[in-house]
């Protein structure tokens, strides 16, 4: 599936693949993160002793025109959620191609998470968290915090992995965080046909949209796996509050009430909560929110993409351009194509439009294409792992 770009330049996504993944591990999969400011000890010094400082420095480093951590001595380090999303653009490759390489390497990969998960006798199963003390706006979770949207990534990578392979203790992995799920994460809404879950276990009440779904279509899958109807009432519960705060024009905000974020109508949560909700219908044969599915798409398709296939900041902001907004748009829509929905030339505008834009032949993207300048350095998770599952998805659509 090769591609011209303009000035008749062939590209073969496959070979971009190679190059992306051997980078990563070239690194031995650590790297710099978007939030990971609060781990320079120069700054957790200075300003991590409260709320409006930590989100100073955090804000400070991540809107920094170039890369400042190594003169802030952060470290690079291990994000679960990256090798969650470089184990399932290797599973795609293996579906793919069914070279045995692929499929040995992401199970290499399992094995890291399953040694980086979070072992606090405090959580109830298996959970992952990111690897930085991270300040919100709703919250502040020190170093390695479980939360639900690391967790929920992994036990895609764990579910695809358990479908491909049939090892069990794939399986129970999954079953495990599902307890984590069900258990420790705050309950911010409870009722007889919805259920709102927190981000993370911890007191708050910021209900973040894409959390819900992304839980809900884990224990689908889990229901579809073990026939527990358990996991499916809760599954659909989920599922449903999500669907239901959908506007009359296809989209989700990023929060409910919309005001609890400066976040409006953003790219890659539009696409998380998009494609959870496709997984979710299709392992329960569930298939009553078909209609917002599309609706969804079309809102994503039309306010979230530009003509030329770069991804927009927000429905009504169009820069930054960022790395994680093109990448969530090869998935998305290459899901979409694969099942019947008519994207296959936006997804090839996104791919080109990120080969021309946030490729360097080292085998690594850039991460921000800003309105009079490039932020030309990668963050690890964000800008190479996001890609390779990104463009991992865009090969499997013409499988």
């Amino acid at each position: 599936m090769s591609q011209y770009l303009p000035g008749n330049k062939l590209l073969d996504p496959e070979k971009i693949l190679d190059h992306t993944y051997l980078w990563c591990k070239s690194q031995n999969f650590r790297g710099y993160n978007k939030h990971d400011g609060l781990n320079s000890p120069i700054l957790r010094s200075f300003l991590g002793w409260a709320k409006w400082p930590r989100i100073i420095a955090i804000q400070g480093v991540m809107r920094f025109p170039c890369n400042i951590r190594p003169l802030l001595l952060v470290p690079r380090t291990i994000n679960p959620k990256g090798l969650a999303l470089l184990t399932l653009g290797l599973l795609d490759r293996f579906k793919t191609s069914g070279n045995q390489e692929f499929l040995a390497e992401a199970e290499k990969l399992l094995a890291m998470l399953d040694k980086c998960r979070n072992r606090s006798a405090e959580w109830s199963g298996a959970c992952w968290g990111y690897p930085y003390p991270w300040q919100d706006l709703g919250f502040f979770a020190p170093t390695n915090t479980p939360n639900a949207v690391v967790t929920s990534f992994v036990c895609e990578a764990f579910l695809d992995a358990y479908r491909l392979t049939g090892r069990r203790e794939y399986l129970e992995t999954v079953k495990s965080a599902a307890v984590f799920f069900l258990s420790d994460l705050t309950v911010i809404e409870d009722k007889p046909e919805s259920l709102c879950l927190a981000y993370m276990p911890l007191p708050m009440s910021m209900k973040v949209m894409d959390v819900s779904i992304l839980v809900g279509a884990v224990l689908a899958q889990l229901a579809a796996l073990t026939s527990d109807s358990a996991y499916l009432n809760e599954a659909r519960r989920l599922v449903t509050y999500v669907v239901s705060k959908q506007t009359d024009y296809g989209a989700w905000y990023y929060t409910d009430p919309p005001e609890d974020s400066p976040i409006g109508h953003d790219n890659y949560h539009t696409g998380f909560i998009l494609d959870a909700l496709w997984r979710y219908m299709e392992s329960t044969n569930d298939w009553r929110w078909k209609p917002e599915y599309a609706a969804g798409l079309k809102f994503y398709a039309e306010k979230l993409f530009n003509t030329d296939g770069s991804p927009r900041w927000m429905s009504d902001q169009d820069y930054p351009h960022d790395i994680h907004g093109a990448a969530q748009g090869l998935i998305t829509f290459s899901l979409a194509t694969k099942n019947g929905y008519k994207h296959k030339n936006l997804t090839d505008q996104i791919f080109a439009w990120a080969m021309k834009n946030m490729y360097n032949r080292q085998g690594r993207f850039y991460y921000q294409n800003r309105l009079l300048y490039t932020k030309k350095f990668t963050l690890l998770r964000w800008c190479n792992a996001w890609m390779f599952r990104g463009i991992s998805s865009y090969c499997l659509t013409d499988k």
